[in-house]
């Protein structure tokens, strides 16, 4: 047997095995060091918990972002696509050496960096630590934390009864009704109890626009007491909206023949794109299907309803057929929501930042417009039918552009210039509001209107509809709304934030409003039992028929018939109304500032003012000295002209010239053309005039009235040589004007 030559000695081969075992042991360690939050200490990577765990190699460094947004020493300096989320990756080092001199209250280890926001309060914590020891980090502004001696906390509703069993409201396990770090409630209904850790993970699934009381539904109040209480809610969409292809089972139609006796030679499974052989599925359930020819349809027939439907409505399937005629494209809603900066999840010193008015907010939606246009005729004046047809189509898309164009000359005001124009458009959409308010599905006074309950109205979807062609004509430049009750804002936007309705929010002079009335008015409480009495079968209706023992009670009684009567009873108007509006994203955009818009839809439009109408024109003065120098007093006398038509020492109105420049008599809520120019008109030589000298009249005051293009919104003033003068020639054209041309009056 062989033996090698010169072999390693025993003690060397020793001493290779536990430099190995070193390298491999300080490998190990250096491993689980980078996957470990470099401020917190901790491994753990929970999202709804800790926030997302992000780990740079090249820095070889990992922390959590909760970890970031709480430290007390660190800021987001850099752009979001620098470091971690803005935070730069020196002042991270930086914050996790001056923690290294800090011992957590928890853990009692080095590296604390999130403290307590009261100065005198000097108790440091990791942040997993802090979640154990109670304490409450809020998600907003410079995102403080608090310990439990200093944190926020909730109060008990007087009267609130917690002797009924209860159970959190999102994993539905018992729980205690006793308010503590560990218990929250919502401070709407005050009857929503989960567990902190619950609603953290509803808020890490639902997102900004879905986090909301699972009880009483309120988003806004709810969503500032949770993060008040430490929540942390992510500014994105919902997870669920997130997925890929999350939603792509709803795609499949159904392309198979159901008939008896199937007369198709390449199987039931074929579908042709046309013809005998295309399968055409249930108009009403859309899960069975049949070959024309195997059911013995017509070559051009759509229409078709299966057996099993057909029984179900009892031969009459017709009568639930969709009122819309087709599937509607999907309207543009939250997913494309305006880029709205939020603090939630910024963490910069920085000055407050202002919603904007309505216009400029409304503004924002405006891009979302695109080539090519829609065409929309009008018959006469019916506006409504025409923007009920254009709302109806299959193939409507909320995002083209309008093109109006009227028919019927004898019934139209409109001249022929002005069809096919952008004031054609804005007198329909005058005119589509005009008649948005008349209809059916509002009641009660003008500039005060609340939602009718109508069935037709509702077996028609005509509350979608009336939402939708809202909600177009603020984007497409339409006047502001200005007939909704403040009760009918309330129960769509939530504004003011969870204020109850009372009687005198009731439309006035109905039925249901005479009985609430009535009750209210009641002097005694014998005189109380005989309305109820009379009122049994309302308060039947209203689940309100229970028994009264005193005066006291009828204050709880009448607010809940109002909000059954407002409310409850006109829950699906109400739904398919804000489904309507949420139309290129209106809805969504009023939600997040309802305050903005309360003017818009409940009050008129601003009254014209002359400094209003001074601001709303652009002068544009000539190059040439000579002519400028014209110009500069006829811009005085404009200012006085609209000083004198607004105290109504002029024959004309600040509307009517409004309407004679810009072909509106109201100002819109928002618009996406250039906002209205006024230059100037000159004066021929006198020799072009045949005027001679010594006649004792200014040549430049004869023959010049001001011109206008509404289309472009384009005015031209005379320029004459006295105020007199260009009064008089202003009021003759526009009077003349408005005895031509349709006015909002």
């Amino acid at each position: 047997m062989a033996y090698p030559q010169n072999p390693l000695p025993l003690r060397l081969i020793h001493t290779n095995m536990k430099k190995k075992a070193r390298r491999s042991q300080e490998t190990h360690t250096n491993s689980v060091q980078e996957e470990c939050c470099a401020l917190c200490r901790c491994s753990d990577d929970d999202p709804a918990m800790f926030g997302e765990k992000v780990t740079l190699k090249e820095h070889k460094i990992s922390v959590h972002y909760f970890c970031l947004l709480t430290s007390c020493g660190v800021y987001q300096r850099g752009e979001e696509d620098e470091g971690i989320f803005g935070f730069l990756v020196e002042d991270i080092k930086q914050e996790v050496r001056r923690s290294t001199r800090l011992t957590c209250f928890g853990c009692k280890k080095k590296g604390a960096c999130v403290g307590c926001n009261v100065r005198s309060c000097r108790k440091m914590v990791h942040f997993p630590c802090g979640r154990k020891q109670m304490f409450v980090s809020q998600f907003t502004g410079l995102f403080p934390s608090y310990c439990p001696d200093h944190s926020p906390s909730q109060s008990l509703c007087t009267g609130l009864d917690i002797s009924l069993p209860r159970s959190c409201s999102i994993c539905l396990d018992s729980i205690d009704p006793v308010l503590s770090y560990s218990i929250l409630k919502c401070p709407s209904c005050h009857t929503s109890w989960f567990h902190r850790d619950c609603v953290q993970r509803q808020a890490h699934s639902a997102g900004l626009f879905f986090f909301r009381c699972t009880l009483c539904n309120n988003k806004e109040h709810f969503q500032e007491e949770m993060l008040r209480m430490g929540i942390y809610i992510p500014e994105r969409d919902a997870s669920w909206e997130l997925e890929a292809n999350a939603y792509a089972e709803l795609l499949e139609v159904y392309k198979r023949c159901d008939a008896l006796t199937c007369l198709c030679n390449n199987g039931r499974t074929h579908s042709a794109k046309s013809g005998w052989f295309e399968v055409v599925r249930c108009r009403l359930c859309g899960s069975r299907g049949t070959h024309r020819k195997c059911s013995g349809l017509k070559l051009d027939t759509k229409d078709w309803a299966c057996s099993d439907c057909t029984q179900a409505t009892d031969g009459k399937a017709s009568l639930v057929r969709s009122p819309q005629g087709g599937p509607r494209r999907s309207l543009l809603s939250k997913r494309h929501r305006p880029s709205v900066h939020s603090s939630i999840s910024c963490k910069r010193p920085s000055l407050p930042e202002r919603s904007g008015s309505p216009e400029e907010l409304l503004q924002s939606l405006v891009p979302r417009l695109h080539p090519p246009s829609v065409q929309v005729e009008v018959i006469g004046d019916q506006a409504l039918s025409a923007g009920l047809d254009l709302v109806r189509r299959a193939d409507f898309d909320p995002t083209q552009t309008l093109s109006v164009r009227f028919k019927d000359i004898d019934q139209t005001p409109l001249p022929n210039h002005l069809w096919d124009s952008d004031t054609a458009k804005e007198y329909f959409l005058k005119l589509l509001m005009q008649q948005i308010q008349e209809c059916v599905v509002f009641e009660g006074p003008d500039g005060s209107k609340n939602l009718a309950l109508d069935s037709e109205a509702l077996r028609e979807d005509l509350y979608f509809d009336v939402g939708c062609l809202l909600a177009l004509s603020l984007v497409h430049g339409g006047p502001p709304v200005g007939f909704f009750s403040r009760a009918l804002y309330q129960c769509l936007f939530n504004y003011p934030a969870n204020r109850p309705l009372n009687v005198t929010h009731m439309t006035p002079d109905t039925h249901f409003t005479h009985q609430v009335t009535r009750i209210t008015e009641a002097e005694s409480l014998e005189e109380l039992k005989e309305v109820m009495a009379v009122s049994w079968e309302y308060l039947e209706l209203a689940g309100c028929n229970r028994p009264i023992s005193s005066l006291k009670e009828r204050e709880a009684l009448v607010e809940d018939l109002v909000s059954f009567t407002m409310i409850t009873r006109m829950q699906l108007p109400l739904q398919r109304f804000r489904e309507g509006l949420q139309t290129l994203g209106v809805f969504d955009q009023v939600q997040l500032f309802p305050s903005v818009f309360c003017g818009i839809f409940c009050e008129a439009g601003d009254h014209l003012t002359a400094q209003t109408m001074g601001q709303l024109f652009t002068i544009n003065f000539s190059e040439q000295e000579e002519k400028l120098n014209r110009e500069t007093p006829v811009v005085t006398f404009w200012r006085h002209f609209l000083l004198e038509c607004e105290v109504g020492r002029s024959s004309i109105s600040l509307q009517d010239l409004l309407h004679f420049a810009t072909g509106s008599a109201k100002l819109p809520a928002v618009s996406a053309l250039s906002s209205p120019s006024i230059s100037f008109l000159h004066p021929l030589a006198p020799s072009l005039l045949g005027f001679k000298e010594g006649r004792g009249v200014d040549w430049r005051d004869e023959g010049l009235f001001p011109q206008s293009e509404p289309v472009s919104k384009h005015l031209l003033l005379p320029v004459t040589s006295s105020y007199q003068a260009f009064k008089s020639s202003m009021e003759q054209a526009i009077s003349h004007h408005v005895h031509l041309l349709p006015t909002d009056g």
